[in-house]
């Protein structure tokens, strides 16, 4: 039975408040199994029966939508997928070799286009670095004092995304396979 980490966006943000237990309810009936919520920030493990990721996907959004009264974009990746994005390191280590720095993953339903990623891109500064590795976007926030946010990246890409501390996706990685 395959296994999915869904990583969802407006989950207890923006005054939406969710519990765990509720998002651990709305999956299970949509015929997931085993499931499992990781930090309550929309981030959910679970096992299927369906091979169809995108058809899986949306099964997931109706359900969210018609339980809570929202939209909840909903991405899909296989372990192996976060295993992958975990490990992915496009700024050389530098967001672990000082103090400040923060180290995003965006999530996006399909790559970006390369008009989209021209824009992104031309975003870059002293301030933010970003790389594009298929559906994911890393963007290294080198200070807090950016003035660049998750709306932009949504505006420049021209589709939903949802983003996550690398440490957090590290953290669900090292869960799905523990040393």
């Amino acid at each position: 039975m395959p296994a999915y980490v869904a990583f969802l966006r407006a989950i207890n943000v923006g005054g939406h408040t969710v519990t765990m237990a509720r998002l651990r309810e709305i999956f299970e009936a949509t015929a997931c199994t085993s499931v499992e919520t990781f930090i309550a920030s929309g981030n959910v493990i679970f096992h299927t029966r369906s091979t169809n990721a995108a058809a899986t996907e949306t099964r997931l959004e109706i359900a969210l939508r018609a339980a809570l009264g929202y939209e909840v974009a909903t991405f899909l990746r296989t372990p192996a997928e976060v295993a992958s994005i975990a490990r992915t390191d496009p700024f050389d280590g530098e967001e672990s070799s000082k103090e400040e720095p923060s180290l995003f993953v965006t999530m996006l339903a399909s790559p970006p286009t390369e008009e989209s990623r021209q824009k992104l891109m031309s975003k870059a500064s002293a301030l933010d670095a970003f790389a594009v590795v298929g559906r994911e976007m890393y963007w290294l926030r080198r200070s807090r004092e950016t003035g660049f946010s998750g709306a932009q990246l949504e505006r420049i890409f021209g589709q939903k995304a949802t983003a996550r501390n690398v440490k957090t996706v590290r953290a669900i990685a090292a869960r799905l396979f523990p040393a």
